[in-house]
């Protein structure tokens, strides 16, 4: 039976040490937290290799007495609680006084700090776990704290970090969440002695929320601020134009702590319910002001999650405060397009006229009006009305050719007419030349006239006069005897052809088509284009078809779903995507897929970093085969979306030269067969 003893200062202080310290950015969390607790109002962070080998926090806070400095190195030691009761009524973000010492017992740690009573500062220095000096040191009102060489007495720890950029890709997310909880206080990280973030300080959320997300994201909040039962909610939320597809940019901070809260995560998602569509998530940088003694913050090692003595008010107080916003912003939007409604936009009103215009032409109006020159027609024989509609027209004198800059003689005039007739010639011959079709040829077979058709085929009368025999009648009145060209209309001659009769398109998503003489056939448009790009996708046959943008595309995200696009950079690039490091969360896309748009290159690029980030471990064929589905999800024709004849009929001959094309990258049945059999039981005829 093995005997139990008592583990050695050290060794229980490293043990302690794996709870708080993962990584680099758990020491910063700590730190920063320890300097919001002491009053800062500016917090500078430093980190050099990830924060791997070198980290530094300094702030202007209130600083450690030096008679203090040793003990604030001791485990559960604390200036925030004094007894259990206080545990009821937490309200800094540190409380466990666990920090320091392992933050110490895993580096080598330097802290350099002076009190606004002190006129000398103090230098405190430890390795491992054990003091080795404590000196006086000139140094300004505040603290600094210098972690080196993290893990470098624990070597199996430091095989577990990830590369530098990915380190501090953490330490940058951690610092855009911090900065958001306090925007009164202003943080700057600077990374590779590069600055990367800094916030105003100003108190305003929203400055915050521009210094950390940019422009784009910032400029399409909605502003929210709901008190109901003493919680007060307020911060801002996207716009239901402006939703994502993952939930990477939802953030709440409870009485100043970023936290994970699911209730606080469904009441968002309830209260924007009938406003986005299904599959897109809304984003938001939310305040939660309550009672601290309605709210535990001690149930998470990392102080991630809270839990509330009751959950109800919380989810209220989210989910009206946020379905207000969203309400106003809808009724907003349509009051100015009732305002554009009551006054349409006319483009030939002076008003509309551009600025430099009216102050060229800002003259008193001139009482003469120029008159458009007419348009030069050509007179040729007089037209024979074959037609009732025809000879009921008005008739519409020919307009002369308007006078030539230039005088001729009679002469000139004389030798003008074979002119007007080699004119009249070429247009003829514009006018009898056979169309050449795009895709496949079509055979025009010359026909009898067409009162000798016999009546078991008789033509539409649609077809019975157009514009091109009306012309040429015009041009030849005596040509009533000899044989016309059937004129097949544009619409039918360019069609493709099909093995199979395609009939329509019902409800603008399903293709019907007559399968056989027993059988229709209804194909979902979305689900087979979708199938069919996949399957090109696959065979590297699109890959290749990449569109240099114009303007190239910017995507905001979060920090972890940033380091996973710049760690996958040659998947986007098998993908058809040339994307690019922007900086600061931020990555550019040069060139797409040739079937995306702007606003799909935007949201496949969102999808994809999120699939990355989750799925670490998944290997690079799994990693393609998911993008292949997103590209071609997106690249797809949308259902409830109007589609030409043309591209029905070319997408059911795609699928006939594909018969084992039955299911979507999904799963779910392309086409459904309906036997004419079914239809007539359901009419009773059998």
């Amino acid at each position: 039976m093995p005997k139990i003893h008592v583990l050695e200062k050290q060794v229980a202080e490293l043990i302690a040490a794996g709870e708080v310290v993962e990584r680099p950015s758990s020491v910063i969390k700590e730190l920063v937290e320890n300097s919001i607790d002491s009053g800062a109002s500016i917090v500078t962070v430093e980190i050099r290799r990830g924060g791997v080998t070198y980290i530094r926090v300094t702030d202007n806070g209130c600083g450690i007495a030096r008679e203090d400095v040793a003990t604030a190195f001791l485990r559960h030691a604390t200036s925030k609680v004094r007894e259990k009761d206080d545990l009821d009524a937490i309200l800094t973000l540190g409380f466990r006084g666990e920090a320091l010492a392992s933050i110490s017992a895993v580096s080598r740690v330097d802290l350099i700090t002076r009190t606004a009573d002190s006129s000398i500062g103090t230098h405190y220095s430890s390795e491992g776990g054990s003091d080795v000096e404590i000196e006086d040191a000139g140094c300004p009102l505040g603290t600094t704290i210098t972690a080196r060489d993290l893990f470098f007495n624990v070597p199996a720890r430091m095989k577990f970090l990830k590369k530098d950029t990915a380190e501090g890709n953490s330490v940058a997310g951690l610092m855009d969440k911090i900065a958001l909880s306090h925007p009164e206080i202003s943080f700057r990280l600077i990374r590779e002695g590069k600055e990367v973030l800094h916030t105003p300080g100003d108190g305003k959320l929203n400055s915050a929320i521009y210094a950390v997300f940019g422009k784009e994201f910032s400029g399409a909040l909605l502003p929210v601020d709901y008190t109901l039962g003493g919680i007060r909610v307020h911060g801002y939320i996207s716009s239901p134009i402006a939703s994502r597809p993952n939930r990477s940019m939802q953030n709440f901070f409870i009485n100043g702590r970023f936290v994970r809260s699911r209730t606080a995560c469904v009441a968002l998602e309830e209260a924007y319910k009938g406003a986005i569509m299904v599959g897109k998530f809304p984003a938001c940088v939310l305040h939660i002001e309550l009672p601290s003694s309605v709210v535990d913050v001690n149930v998470h090692p990392a102080k991630l999650e809270v839990r509330f003595v009751n959950e109800r008010p919380v989810f209220d107080a989210v989910y009206h405060g946020v379905k207000s916003a969203v309400t106003a912003s809808r009724d907003m939007k349509s009051v100015d397009l009732a305002q554009h409604a009551r006054r349409p936009v006319d483009p030939y009103k002076p008003d509309m006229v551009v600025k430099p215009q009216q102050m060229v032409l800002n003259q008193p109006p001139k009482t003469e009006t120029v008159k458009p020159m007419p348009a030069p027609v050509v007179k040729f024989a007089p037209v024979i009305n074959t037609s009732k509609k025809e000879a009921e027209a008005p008739y519409e004198p020919p307009v002369d050719m308007p006078p030539m800059p230039h005088t001729f003689s009679d002469s000139a005039e004389r030798e003008g007419k074979p002119q007007l007739e080699s004119i009249r010639t070429s247009i003829e011959r514009i006018l009898e030349a056979e169309p050449q079709p795009v895709t496949k040829p079509e055979v025009i077979t010359e026909e009898p006239p067409l009162p000798q058709l016999p009546e078991t085929e008789p033509v539409p009368p649609a077809w019975e006069k157009t514009p091109v025999q009306a012309e040429a009648m015009q041009e030849n009145p005596e040509s009533d005897t000899q044989p016309e060209t059937c004129i097949v209309p544009e619409t039918e001659r360019d069609l493709p052809r099909t093995a199979h009769k395609v009939i329509g398109e019902v409800f603008d998503t399903y293709i019907i088509l007559e399968y056989d003489a027993q059988t229709l056939m209804f194909i979902d448009k979305h689900a087979a284009h979708e199938r069919l790009l996949y399957e090109k996708l696959k065979r590297r046959e699109e890959a290749a078809m990449a569109q240099t943008l114009l303007v190239p595309v910017t995507v905001t995200m979060d920090k972890n779903e940033y380091t996973a696009v710049l760690q996958n950079l040659s998947v986007f690039e098998q993908a058809g995507f040339d994307v690019e490091d922007f900086g600061s969360g931020t990555v550019l896309v040069r060139s797409a897929p040739l079937n995306l748009n702007g606003a799909d290159i935007k949201d496949s690029v969102l999808e994809m970093a999120g699939y990355l980030e989750e799925n670490k471990t998944d290997a690079t064929t799994e990693h393609m085969d998911w993008l292949y589905h997103n590209i071609a999800c997106r690249a797809a024709i949308k259902g409830g979306n109007a589609s030409k004849k043309e591209e029905l009929i070319a997408l059911a001959e795609e699928l006939e030269a594909n018969p084992d094309v039955r299911y979507c990258p999904h799963g779910r049945p392309i086409y459904v067969m309906l036997k004419k059999r079914t239809l007539e039981k359901e009419f009773g005829r059998v």
